[in-house]
């Protein structure tokens, strides 16, 4: 059972009318952050319109490919290679979110994971809205000291046992939830949903299929992630110089443009150089620091005084959290030829 971490609500208040009638908090641990990475394994609690629980749901999932950092999530090819594929498990999932908001930490990478599964699986997840806990963390102006699910947890006194199971994960973000919920609903807060957009097609890439890993070894300390070690998350190869010139500074409301320099600063919920990777393979141009020609920062803190927050000061180059680059990362725009 969950602890209720919800603050006493006098019985005169009014519940939101424009607030959903349910809420599936999701989480799914992957072999990685890419367009072709696949899920490993994926954990629902549903919730009621005031976000108490009516179930949990918990599945492991066979990537057929390299199960990815092993040494976060712990689940190896030999646990993986029995699991169901996600075509096995796509018609419960479903069932697990109709006609519910998907509530997520970073919810843009959970939806996008899940989004990519269902297109390869010819089918559509019955997701129309998600909403994202570090977006509703920032509306209720909770002092968190980043933007991590530990944080958020810590904030409402949920104590996490297992970080990285995505049963685990996704009972503590219930438990951040609810209260937050309330929160919100008390204060006259708008919750922060975002449309979701499923995919109608996909093509993968070839990649290491499970049993094969790349190196020969799974598990702890092992290279078998296309060259990632469990010391870093970096490729062990320097990344190649980015292939599109830079067209310029990002402007808000329009999209990312590939060859644009983008720096990062302070901490991610996700981890820092899977997030460079990702922008990467989206086209653009990892930058280790700020100068007049980067396009764009990312940090979860503008008000902090580190370097790359003050020269974004300074030459007034625009600034994006976390969660809104996840957005944008999701339709960067080609460089023209």
């Amino acid at each position: 059972m969950l602890e209720d971490h919800t603050p006493a609500v006098s019985s005169a208040t009014m519940w939101p009318a424009a607030y959903p009638n349910g809420y599936a908090v999701v989480d799914v641990e992957t072999t990685g952050l890419a367009r072709d990475d696949r899920i490993i394994s994926a954990a629902v609690y549903r919730l009621d319109a005031r976000g108490e629980v009516e179930d949990h749901w918990y599945t492991l999932v066979n990537p057929e490919r390299d199960p990815g950092p092993v040494w976060i999530h712990g689940l190896t090819s030999e646990t993986l290679e029995g699991a169901p594929l996600f075509t096995d498990i796509a018609e419960e999932f479903a069932a697990r979110l109709a006609d519910r908001v998907l509530v997520a930490h970073n919810a843009v990478f959970d939806w996008q994971m899940i989004a990519r599964e269902y297109a390869r699986a010819r089918g559509e997840a019955p997701v129309r809205q998600r909403l994202c806990t570090i977006a509703l963390s920032k509306a209720l102006d909770l002092p968190l000291p980043n933007h991590k699910l530990e944080s958020l947890a810590a904030h409402f006194g949920v104590v996490q046992r297992r970080a990285h199971h995505a049963l685990d994960d996704a009972r503590v973000l219930a438990e951040a939830f609810r209260p937050s919920l309330h929160a919100a609903a008390q204060g006259g807060v708008r919750l922060p949903l975002h449309e979701c957009r499923p995919l109608t097609e996909w093509a993968d890439r070839p990649v290491p299929r499970i049993g094969r890993q790349a190196g020969g070894q799974g598990g702890h300390g092992g290279s078998g992630y296309g060259g990632y070690r469990a010391t870093s998350w970096r490729p062990s190869r320097k990344r190649p110089a980015c292939p599109y010139p830079n067209p310029g500074r990002y402007e808000e409301g329009k999209r990312l443009k590939q060859g644009m320099r983008v720096a990062f600063s302070g901490d991610t919920s996700v981890e820092r150089e899977l997030l460079e990777d990702r922008a990467v393979e989206a086209g653009l141009h990892v930058a280790t620091s700020l100068s007049r020609l980067t396009s764009l920062l990312v940090t979860n803190d503008p008000d902090s005084g580190t370097s790359k927050v003050l020269k974004a000061r300074q030459y007034g180059t625009p600034v994006v959290d976390e969660a809104a680059f996840g957005q944008l990362l999701g339709d960067v725009e080609p460089a023209e030829r």
